[in-house]
C-alpha cells in the first residue's frame, strides 16, 4: 500500500483539528481491527485442551490447528495493500470484518477438525489485513500534529483486545463449572469463547460505515472535493484545503513505489537494513512471546494449576502486557529504541532463565513444588512485561523508521513476511516441543532472548530523533 505522504506544508504541520474528540472517534474505530487482531490471536488459548480432547488429536496436529491461522495471515497481510489501493481503506475493513464474523461462527459450531482449521485460516486473514489497513487508515487521516500519538492506538487495541479474549474466556469457564467442553446452552464451552467474536467483528463492521475512506485513496480516484470534506473534518477549517489536497497528489505522484528488487544488493542477497529488519522480526517472535497468548492455559494445566487458575493467570499476563505496552509508549521517544530494546532482552534473559529452571523440577502429584511454582509463576509474567516494554513497540517503530524512503514499503514487508514464519514456527513446534522438554523448550528461548543483546549492540541502529529521510 503506498504510505503518508512525507511533504506536508507548514499549515498542514500545525492544523488543529475542530473537534479532536470526533478525530479520535474515527482512530478508535480503525483501530478496532487491532481490536480484533488481538481477540482473535488471543483467544485461541482457551481452547486448546478442550480441542485436543474433542477430536482425540496430538500435540503435532493441535499445533497445526492453532497455527494455520497465521497462514491466513501471512495471505491477508500480503493482498491487503494492493486490494486497498485498488477498492479503498473503508472496503477492506469492511471485508476484515466479515471474515472475522464468518470465523467466529464457523470456528464455534465445525463439523469436524478440518473446517475448524479452514474458518480459523479465514480468521487469520482478516488479522493479516487488520494488521497492515489499520496503521495505514490511521496514518492517512490522523492530523499531523497528533500523527504520533493516534497511531499508538492500534498496538494499545491489540493488548486490550488480548485481555479482554482471556477475560472473556476465564467468565464462559466460570460458567461451565470450570469444564473447558461443559455445556452452555447446548454448546460447550471452547465454542462459546471462538463464537463471542462475532460481537466486536460486527462491531468493527458497523463502525466502519461510518468513518470516512482516507484523503489519499479518495484524490487517488479523482474525488477531490469529497477528500477535501475529510481533511476538512479531520485538519480543521483553518487549513487551506486546495494546498493540503495539492501536497497529497504531489507526494503521491513523487513516491517510489518499492519493489523486491530494490532490496537486492547486500552481501548475503539482501541489503544489511534488509537484513536487520528481519532480524529484529525474527528475534521478537523466537524469545516465544506468543506461547505466553497461545498456550498458557495449557502450560500451567501441565505444571498442576487447574483450569479456573490457569485462565485467571493468562488474564493477568494479558494485564501486565498491557502495562508494559504503555511504559514503552511513554519512553520510547524520551531514552530511545535502542536502550528500551536492551533493557528489554536483559529483562528477558533473566526472565526465561528463571522459567527453565523452575520448569525442570520434578512434578509432585501432579504440581510444581510450591518454590519453584512461585518462581515461575512470577518470572513468567515479567518475562511478558520486559517484552511489552521493549521488543513488543520498539520492533514496530524501528521497522517503520530504519529503512530508506526508497525501499521503506517493500523492505517493510519483507521484514512483516518474515515476523509470521517465526511466529508460526514458534508457535506449531511449541507442543511436541513441551512434550519433549518443557524446561528445555525455556532454555532454547532464553538462547535467543540472550543472542539479542549482541544483535542490538552490533546491527541495531538508533533512529531516536532522526527524520526519515535521514535514513540511508
Amino acid at each position: 500500500m503506498t504510505t503518508t505522504a512525507q511533504v506536508l506544508g507548514s499549515e498542514g504541520r500545525k492544523a488543529q483539528p475542530d473537534h479532536l474528540g470526533h478525530v479520535i472517534f474515527i482512530t478508535a474505530a480503525a483501530a478496532m481491527g487491532g481490536f480484533l487482531f488481538g481477540y482473535d490471536s488471543s483467544v485461541i488459548n482457551g481452547a486448546v485442551e478442550a480441542i485436543r480432547g474433542r477430536y482425540d488429536i496430538g500435540s503435532a496436529a493441535l499445533a497445526q490447528v492453532v497455527a494455520i491461522a497465521l497462514i491466513g495471515s501471512a495471505i491477508g497481510a500480503a493482498t491487503a495493500g494492493r486490494i486497498a489501493d485498488r477498492i479503498g481503506r473503508i472496503r477492506v475493513m469492511q471485508i476484515a470484518a466479515v471474515l472475522f464474523t464468518v470465523s467466529a461462527v464457523g470456528s464455534a459450531v465445525p463439523f469436524a477438525l478440518w473446517d475448524l482449521a479452514m474458518w480459523r485460516v479465514l480468521g487469520g486473514i482478516g488479522i493479516g489485513m487488520a494488521s497492515v489497513i489499520g496503521p495505514a487508515y490511521i496514518a492517512e487521516v490522523a492530523p499531523p500534529a497528533y500523527r504520533g500519538r493516534l497511531a499508538s492506538f492500534q498496538q494499545a487495541a491489540i493488548v486490550i483486545g488480548i485481555a479482554v479474549s482471556q477475560l472473556v474466556n476465564y467468565a464462559i469457564l466460570n460458567l461451565a463449572d470450570g469444564d473447558q467442553r461443559g455445556k452452555i446452552a447446548g454448546l460447550e464451552a471452547w465454542q462459546w469463547m471462538l463464537g463471542v467474536m462475532v460481537v466486536p467483528a460486527v462491531v468493527y463492521g458497523v463502525l466502519s460505515f461510518v468513518i470516512p475512506e482516507s484523503p489519499r485513496y479518495l484524490i487517488s480516484v479523482g474525488r477531490i472535493d469529497r477528500a477535501k470534506e475529510v481533511l476538512k473534518e479531520v485538519e480543521g477549517k483553518t487549513v487551506d484545503l486546495d494546498v493540503r489536497a495539492g501536497e497529497i497528489e504531489q507526494a503521491m505522484r513523487s513516491e517510489h513505489k518499492s519493489t523486491f528488487k530494490d532490496l537486492l544488493g547486500g552481501r548475503f542477497g539482501l541489503l544489511p537494513v534488509v537484513w536487520i529488519g528481519v532480524g529484529l522480526s525474527v528475534f521478537q517472535q523466537l524469545v516465544g512471546i506468543n506461547v505466553a497468548f497461545y498456550y498458557s492455559s495449557t502450560l500451567w494445566q501441565s505444571v498442576g494449576v487447574d483450569p479456573s487458575s490457569s485462565f485467571f493467570y493468562s488474564f493477568t499476563t494479558s494485564i501486565i502486557n498491557i502495562l508494559g505496552t504503555v511504559i514503552a509508549m511513554v519512553f520510547v521517544d524520551k531514552i530511545g529504541r535502542k536502550p528500551l530494546a536492551l533493557i528489554g532482552s536483559v529483562g528477558m534473559t533473566i526472565s526465561l532463565a528463571l522459567v527453565a529452571w523452575a520448569f525442570s523440577a520434578d512434578l509432585v502429584d501432579g504440581k510444581l513444588p510450591h518454590g519453584q511454582g512461585v518462581v515461575a509463576l512470577v518470572a513468567a509474567h515479567a518475562f511478558v512485561l520486559f517484552f511489552a516494554l521493549s521488543w513488543g513497540v520498539v520492533v514496530w517503530v524501528l521497522l517503520g523508521e530504519m529503512f530508506p524512503n526508497k525501499i521503506r514499503a517493500a523492505g517493510l514487508g519483507v521484514a512483516a513476511s518474515a515476523q509470521w514464519i517465526a511466529n508460526w514456527a514458534i508457535t506449531a513446534s511449541f507442543p511436541s516441543l513441551s512434550d519433549w522438554n518443557l524446561s528445555g523448550t525455556y532454555i532454547l528461548y532464553t538462547a535467543f532472548a540472550l543472542l539479542s543483546i549482541p544483535f542490538i549492540l552490533k546491527w541495531v541502529p538508533e533512529t531516536k530523533g532522526k527524520a526519515l529521510e535521514e535514513m540511508g
